[in-house]
């Protein structure tokens, strides 16, 4: 390939989102897609529980809800078009007592404002979606559903290929520098001269841009590990479809739920851990670097001192199977310890700023030549085509 137009760092469901919309808008682009790792979705893209959304959780206003839902047709239609196995099988989320019905009707409220489709079902018609499920009351959200992410992104990959587009594995990307005619992406192994560029590296996304020319310094990536289970295939027939716990509003995150999987198991999970590396996947990952940094950074002190009894709850059921059974069997009482096996943990790149308030929208910064995409947690995934879509049209007014 001669000079290319653009180089997108990352080779998750984001980048190669990008890549594939890139050659769709402008056919002929030259695109080279860098990734670290010998294969495609090997962080994020790969270690989720492979929910479909539906949008339910977010402000109309944000750019999450414009995205996922434009986002889930694309992939939806996508995964028809490719012969990407998904199920479109609902959720529930249920409010397991009568003081949690109140945040059952403000998330039913909040749905309608995004336009997505839910109702608030009582105890006799959640019987009948989830039979093993305890709860007053639910709202259903038929618009949920499941896939395999890392085949998503392993057919946009082929996809990028056979359009034209360049991917190179095993390549780490250490700095992108900006001169007034070009983006120099420095490599491990040589330098590529480009128009421009997208920054998509997830965990490794603002370190990029904080050595990039320009940009803001002030918002950081914190690695939150996920920790999964899985329940027991002989106990999977607990779970039909997708149950989730209501949100508590103090704490960020969405709180342990029970979720089917396109290979047909179910995923229990995830708790939300201080990761202590970038790629932290167990307690035994310590990066004293990656540590040091985020000691550094006042904006995780400040998260740190306002969730820290979320943040050491977390930490408990991390370390206590005992108490990681027990938010289970709050939503479905049956389960039992011997149900609950060992599954891959995820990590999730959130964005903090220097106030400690967790950036909840997606967050792109813009550069003279470089796209830098700071947060693009879940439901990146699910609105990976829409944001691509939006990130290639950013890319190519830069050209």
């Amino acid at each position: 390939m001669t000079r290319p137009d653009v180089v997108v760092v990352g080779g998750g469901i984001i980048g190669f989102a990008t890549a594939h919309r890139l050659l769709h808008l402008r056919p002929g682009i030259r695109v080279v897609v860098i990734e670290k790792e010998d294969r495609p979705a090997a962080h994020q893209s790969g270690r989720n529980s492979g929910v479909i959304h539906s949008g339910v959780y977010y402000q109309a206003s944000s750019t999450k809800a414009k995205t996922v839902a434009a986002g889930r047709l694309a992939l939806l239609e996508f995964c028809e078009a490719n012969g990407v196995p998904f199920d479109m099988c609902g959720k529930v989320i249920v409010a397991v007592d009568e003081d949690e019905r109140p945040r059952l009707i403000e998330l039913a409220r909040r749905a309608r404002e995004s336009g997505v489709r839910a109702e608030i079902i009582e105890a006799d018609r959640l019987a009948e979606l989830e039979p093993h499920a305890a709860g007053v009351a639910a709202l259903h959200v038929g618009g949920a559903g499941i896939v395999d992410f890392a085949q998503v992104c392993s057919k946009l990959a082929g996809l990028v290929e056979a359009g034209g587009g360049d991917v190179r594995l095993g390549t780490q990307v250490t700095n992108l520098v900006e001169t007034s005619h070009a983006v120099i992406v420095q490599t491990s192994s040589s330098e590529i001269e480009a128009r421009t560029a997208v920054n998509c590296a997830g965990l490794h996304s603002d370190r990029l841009l904080r050595r990039a020319d320009g940009g803001s310094r002030t918002v950081r990536i914190v690695p939150f590990r996920g920790e999964y289970r899985y329940l027991a295939d002989a106990r999977a027939n607990l779970v039909r479809s997708l149950i989730y716990p209501v949100p508590d509003p103090r704490f960020p995150f969405l709180g342990v739920h029970l979720t089917r999987t396109i290979g047909g198991r179910v995923h229990a999970g995830p708790n939300a851990i201080l990761a202590l590396a970038r790629e932290g996947y167990s307690w035994r990952d310590v990066d004293c670097a990656d540590t040091w940094d985020l000691l550094r950074f006042p904006g995780l002190r400040r998260l740190a001192a306002r969730h820290w009894r979320s943040g050491a709850a977390e930490i408990h059921r991390s370390l206590s199977p005992r108490a990681f059974l027990a938010s289970l069997q709050r939503l479905v009482p049956a389960i039992t310890a011997q149900d609950v096996l060992p599954a891959p943990a995820g990590v999730r790149a959130q964005a903090v700023d220097e106030h400690g308030r967790l950036v909840e929208d997606f967050l792109f910064e813009q550069t003279r030549r470089v796209v830098h995409v700071l947060n693009a947690p879940s439901p990146a995934a699910t609105a990976s085509l829409e944001i691509g879509r939006l990130i290639a049209e950013r890319t190519l007014a830069l050209t």
